[in-house]
């Protein structure tokens, strides 16, 4: 005689299906995202390696056919991302502490999470706009601060929401206990609660020079770019974004080169950032 089956054992059958089917998805699902990033990756070093060559670092942007580099780019994408995460980290992390810390239920700390929460899903080129608007037609020219400033406001949210999350994940039991050594609330906010999200809150940081560190819309707009190399934020300013931009629907194979090279440098050097900062932080903690 067979045994028959009972409703617990049907729905325990079930279970292991919809396991077995999740298991499956998630498999499927990492694999095709592997795929596509080492598609990407192959790409980028298939057509990007070729031009990898020194007078890409050490001669700027010339007129096709004569052998010229992308050290005007190379420079002004590290200077204006510098200067972009120098203004927009201090900013987007206090606001972030501020918000999980001080202003949890206060009407001012809803406005300002609203107007970051907007700021963050702003189309990138509405942004450069505005700085247009405010830095570069009323002086008449535009600048590699103009283009900085802009870069540090696409920045700011991505510090403030994900500051404010690590900061609410630190848990209760970590600032009751500083509160009862009788600690004022901002040595506990920043010897606790600071040092314990301190790898989230670089974690954001690196996302944030990760979005600026590609964009090309808003530079359009204010630091337009520029062929030679200068170190003068107070003028135009190439990037590498640009030079991309500007190279990559080219119909000289030497301006095209440059832009496979310019993208292969831009992505390395953000996976370096993250190498290097990942390091440092697993040091600290040992």
């Amino acid at each position: 005689m067979t045994a028959r089956r009972t409703p617990d054992s049907f729905r325990a059958a079930r279970r292991r299906m919809a396991d077995r089917l999740a298991t499956l998805f998630s498999w499927c699902a990492t694999i095709l995202v592997v795929f596509v990033l080492g598609s990407i990756l192959w790409t980028l070093l298939e057509k990007g390696l070729p031009g990898l060559h020194l007078s890409i670092f050490t001669k700027s942007m010339k007129a096709p056919g004569q052998n010229g580099g992308l050290a005007n780019a190379i420079v002004g994408s590290l200077m204006q991302t510098g200067l972009a995460v120098l203004l927009g980290a201090p900013m987007g992390i206090f606001t972030g502490i501020y918000l999980a810390e001080y202003g949890s239920h206060s009407k001012l700390a809803d406005s300002v999470r609203f107007v970051s929460d907007m700021l963050l899903s702003a189309p990138s080129i509405l942004i450069g706009l505005f700085i247009y608007m405010i830095l570069v037609a009323p002086f008449g020219h535009f600048s590699g601060f103009a283009g900085a400033v802009a870069l540090a406001v696409l920045a700011m949210p991505i510090m403030v929401r994900t500051t404010e999350d690590m900061l609410r994940l630190v848990p209760l039991s970590m600032r009751e206990a500083g509160i009862a050594l009788g600690a004022p609330k901002w040595r506990v906010t920043c010897f606790i609660c600071i040092r314990a999200a301190r790898g989230g809150i670089m974690t954001g940081v690196l996302l944030a020079v990760a979005r600026v560190a590609g964009e090309t819309a808003p530079l359009l707009f204010t630091s337009l770019g520029n062929s030679e190399l200068s170190f003068n934020m107070g003028r135009e300013m190439s990037s590498l974004p640009l030079a991309i931009y500007q190279y990559a629907g080219s119909a000289y194979q030497d301006w095209v080169q440059q832009a496979w090279t310019g993208a292969l440098l831009v992505t390395f050097g953000v996976l370096i950032i993250n190498i290097v900062v990942r390091i440092g932080i697993r040091g600290g903690k040992a």
